[in-house]
């Protein structure tokens, strides 16, 4: 899966954990498709500083689903459920 869509999702798990600036940077730059310097310019900040927010938000992103797994386990019971689909199927 792509790295952007993967850290949109566990975002969509975590996001209320990030402070308002993470989230502010990250939907900019993963919603919104702006740039890094547009997301300085925007919150008159340097580009380093809001590229080492949005590592730092990743890195917590990870961190939160190694420890709770509410994305995995998702996976899990989607790919359980189309399995008991396919069998029901097979059955009619």
């Amino acid at each position: 899966m792509e790295k952007g869509i993967y850290l949109s999702c566990l975002f969509d798990y975590y996001g209320c954990l990030l402070t308002d600036i993470q989230i502010g940077y990250f939907t900019s730059y993963y919603f919104d498709n702006l740039t890094q310097d547009e997301i300085a310019e925007e919150y008159k900040v340097t580009k380093n500083a809001v590229s080492k927010t949005l590592i730092e938000v990743e890195k917590k992103l990870e961190y939160y689903e190694s420890k709770l797994h509410l994305y995995e386990n998702k996976e899990k019971i989607i790919d359980i459920l189309k399995s008991d689909v396919d069998k029901i199927i097979d059955y009619i």
